[in-house]
C-alpha cells in the first residue's frame, strides 16, 4: 500500500448537544446534577479541589475524547504503513480499510466518553461551527481548542512511542525521520493533488461532518442520544473510505495540527510546516473550520426550524407569537 496514503487518514469530527444559554451537551435534556436541596447540599460538601474539578472537566473531557481519536486513528496508520515492510512485519497487518475504521472507533469512543461532560465535540471546527450556530459560549471556545490541540498531541505521543522502533526499521536507521513517516501522524495531501483541490477535499468532508452532527443532534429528528456516536461512526468511516485517499481526511484541526506538533518536537523538524508551503494551516486548519461552518450554515437554512435564521424563515404573528403555529 502507498505509506503517503495510507498515513494520511484522519478525522474527526463531533458531538452532540441541546440548546440552552451555555451550549450544547450530549443529550437534549439536563445534565446528571442534583436539584433543589440535594444540589446545595452537595455543593457546601465540595472542597476547594473539587469545585475546580468541576470547572475543568469539560475540558478534561474534551482532552481525553481527542486523545483517544488520534491513538485510534493514528494508531491504524502506523499498523498498517510500518507493517508493509517485511523487516518490521513479515506481513502486512491491515490496509486503508483498517485505517477508516480505527479513527470511526476513535470519533465513537471519543465523543461517547466525553459527550456527557462537555458534549463531545473533540474537534475545533465542531466547537466553532456550535459556537457560531448553537449558542455555545464564545468564552469556552479557546479552552475547548487548546484542550483538544492538547489531546492531540498526547495521542500522537503515546503512539509514537508505542511505535518508536518499528519507525527506526521503516526509515531506516535510529533518530532518522522522514515525511515518510510523518504521514502517520499528521495529514500530507498526495502529489498529484493541487492546492485547491486539496483544500477542497478537507472543505467537503468536514462541510458533510457537521451537517451530520448537527442533523443527529437536531430534536426534529428525534435520533436517541447513545445512537449519536454510532452515526459518527458511520459518517466517518465514509468520509474515509470515499473521501479521504486524497489528502488524509483530517477533517479536525486538532487531529491534524496535534501530531504535527509532535512530530516537529521529536525530530522530524520544520518540514512538516513548510510542506505545500504551510499545508498545516490552510489545509489543516483554514480548510476544516471553513467547511465545518458552511456545513452548518446549509443544514440551519435548509431544516433548522430555530436559530439564527428563525426570523428570516418565519414572520413574526400580529398577537406577539414567533414561529410555526401548532397546525
Amino acid at each position: 500500500m502507498d505509506s503517503q496514503t495510507t498515513s494520511n487518514s484522519r478525522n474527526s469530527p463531533t458531538t452532540t448537544y441541546r440548546e440552552k444559554k451555555d451550549g450544547p451537551t450530549f443529550t437534549h435534556h439536563e445534565h446528571h446534577h442534583p436539584s433543589g436541596d440535594r444540589m446545595h447540599e452537595d455543593a457546601s460538601q465540595l472542597t476547594r479541589i473539587g469545585r475546580y474539578r468541576g470547572l475543568l472537566q469539560p475540558y478534561f473531557a474534551e482532552f481525553l475524547g481527542t486523545m483517544l481519536l488520534v491513538i485510534f486513528g493514528t494508531g491504524a496508520n502506523c499498523q498498517v504503513s510500518l507493517s508493509s515492510n517485511q523487516n518490521v512485519s513479515t506481513s502486512s497487518k491491515g490496509s486503508y480499510t483498517s485505517v477508516g475504521f480505527g479513527f470511526a472507533v476513535g470519533i465513537s469512543l471519543g465523543v461517547w466518553i466525553s459527550a456527557a461532560r462537555s458534549g463531545g465535540h473533540i474537534n475545533p471546527a465542531v466547537t466553532i461551527a456550535l459556537a457560531t450556530f448553537r449558542k455555545f459560549p464564545w468564552r469556552k471556545v479557546p479552552g475547548y481548542v487548546f484542550s483538544q490541540l492538547m489531546g492531540g498531541i498526547i495521542g500522537s505521543a503515546l503512539v509514537y512511542a508505542n511505535y518508536y522502533h518499528a519507525i527506526n526499521i521503516y526509515e531506516g536507521g535510529s533518530g532518522v525521520r522522514t515525511l515518510l513517516t510523518a504521514g502517520n501522524f499528521g495529514t500530507y495531501p498526495l502529489d498529484y493533488m493541487t492546492n485547491a483541490s486539496a483544500f477542497f477535499s478537507e472543505f467537503l468532508g468536514t462541510a458533510l461532518l457537521v451537517i451530520i452532527v448537527f442533523a443527529a443532534t437536531d430534536p426534529a429528528n428525534a435520533v436517541p442520544t447513545a445512537a449519536v456516536p454510532i452515526l459518527l461512526f458511520i459518517v466517518l468511516l465514509g468520509i474515509a473510505l470515499c473521501l479521504g485517499m486524497e489528502t488524509g481526511f483530517a477533517v479536525n484541526p486538532a487531529r491534524d495540527l496535534g501530531p504535527r506538533i509532535l512530530t516537529s518536537i521529536v525530530g522530524y523538524g520544520g518540514a512538516v510546516y513548510s510542506f505545500r508551503n504551510q499545508y498545516w494551516l490552510w489545509g489543516g486548519v483554514l480548510a476544516p473550520v471553513l467547511g465545518g461552518l458552511i456545513g452548518a450554515f446549509f443544514y440551519d437554512i435548509l431544516f433548522f426550524d430555530g436559530g439564527r435564521f428563525k426570523h428570516a424563515l418565519y414572520r413574526p404573528r400580529s398577537d406577539g407569537f414567533n414561529g410555526r403555529s401548532a397546525a
